[in-house]
């Protein structure tokens, strides 16, 4: 309809959801909700220019509609030399089973009874407080749909599982506030809804007594659980828009050593179940292994066809698509591999330092590389951990905080982001 139109060029994406919770607190359940959505987008191309908008009505008329109100659009729209479908030849042709969808679809009573089991678990906990946060259970279907004027047609489908606890103890301005969390592609790869809710009660109750240290640098070891941040950092400081931007304190680091020897980050979306794979990306190029850091040298950024010819260089499979927008960039299953010592080894090296097991605000600027952020966690002396502790800030500079990244052998695969535990030396600590 598009090219009828006008359209030199034309993709359309479709895009439909389900999804399903229930919340558990008190013992009784708080909440059930289920939410169901159709969305279809449109972009179109008329030379150098392009527009694009989306609707969730998919009747003739309304499609009709849609195809004349982006075609107008397109056509007054400024031009954008980085703009266009990919070439036939540089299509996704075929790909493997990535096994994204689980069949079974679970019932309201299966959510609850996994929500009230994870809530009866962090309540046995002793020290947890009865007006805990309880636990949510959760599940979701999505189907996406990709159709472009340069031959390529595909569609796949994914799910997704979860289950979160979120436990109190302590009372009054001595409490603490901790949580766990599981997320899985097929409901049979979740961990037990016991386990999740007994480890948010744990979590709790040892954050209680929390000290506030004195201000000094330290060594500082992130916990797995929040170690992927360093990582969602470095994907938005390599990725294509921001390089070509020159918005990124990375813009000149290519090929250049940006964390320590020995160190390896991928991003994998043909891994087998994971949570943020994909058979192509979404502006049909084929998803394939990429390594980003190899030795501690950076070797790519992340890049979509724009992105790519703004830079003179190739895409690399990282479009991200949404309704009614131009294609984004992103990372799939992005990960650092594991180092060779323990955690345990590597806190006990350290005399005096912080184990941080949460952070909080947003104090990351990608421009400068400057890192600040609130966290608690623990101290550590002697090798040991010592004492909780809270009211702190740790601060430092990201090309530094990279060069000086040491991998522990713990990683786990949890989200569509992971790393193991992460030691970093020469940070500031701001407490007392």
């Amino acid at each position: 309809m598009a090219r009828t139109a006008g359209a030199d060029a034309a993709d359309a994406v479709a895009v439909r959801g389900d999804s399903l919770s229930i919340a558990w607190r008190h013992g009784a359940l708080e909440h059930v909700e289920r939410s169901e959505g159709e969305d279809i987008g449109l972009r179109v191309l008329i030379g150098q220019s392009q527009a694009g908008a989306s609707s969730a009505d998919r009747s003739p008329a309304a499609l009709q509609a849609l195809v004349e109100r982006v075609v107008a659009m397109a056509k007054v729209a400024p031009k954008d030399p980085t703009a266009g479908l990919a070439d036939p030849e540089q299509l996704a042709k075929d790909w493997p089973d990535l096994d994204l969808f689980d069949a079974s679809e679970p019932s309201v009573e299966a959510l609850r009874e996994q929500a009230k089991a994870a809530e009866d678990a962090m309540l046995s906990v002793k020290g947890v407080s009865a007006n805990s946060e309880g636990a949510e259970a959760s599940w979701g279907r999505s189907a996406l749909a990709v159709v472009a004027s340069n031959g390529f047609a595909a569609q796949y489908q994914r799910t997704g599982s979860s289950l979160t606890a979120v436990a109190l103890a302590g009372e009054g301005t001595a409490m603490e506030r901790q949580y766990d969390a599981h997320r899985a592609v097929h409901r049979t790869d979740l961990e037990p809804a016991d386990l999740i809710g007994r480890r948010a009660g744990e979590r709790a109750v040892k954050a209680l007594g929390a000290r506030k240290p004195k201000s000094q640098a330290v060594p500082i070891v992130f916990d797995r659980r929040i170690a992927s941040g360093m990582l969602m950092t470095l994907s938005s400081a390599i990725n294509g828009q921001a390089i070509a931007r020159g918005t990124s304190f990375l813009k000149d680091a290519m090929g250049k050593a940006v964390f320590a020897p020995g160190v390896r980050v991928i991003d994998d979306p043909r891994r087998s179940r994971g949570l943020a794979s994909a058979p192509f990306d979404g502006e049909g190029l084929p998803a394939e292994r990429l390594t980003l850091i190899e030795d501690g040298v950076l070797q790519c950024w992340l890049l979509n066809l724009a992105t790519a010819r703004q830079l003179e260089l190739q895409s690399n499979g990282r479009g991200t698509r949404s309704v009614g927008a131009s294609p984004g960039v992103g990372s799939t299953n992005l990960y650092m591999e594991a180092g060779a010592v323990t955690p345990e080894a590597m806190i006990g090296e350290i005399q005096n330092g912080l184990f941080v097991t949460q952070l909080i605000g947003q104090g990351v600027n990608i421009v400068t590389g400057t890192y600040s952020r609130g966290c608690t966690g623990f101290w550590i002396e002697n090798g040991e951990i010592a004492y909780p502790v809270s009211e702190i800030t740790i601060a430092g500079n990201l090309r530094d905080m990279f060069r000086n990244l040491q991998p522990a052998s713990d990683l786990e695969f949890r989200g569509g982001i992971n790393a193991p535990t992460l030691r970093i030396d020469g940070m500031t600590v701001a407490g007392g």
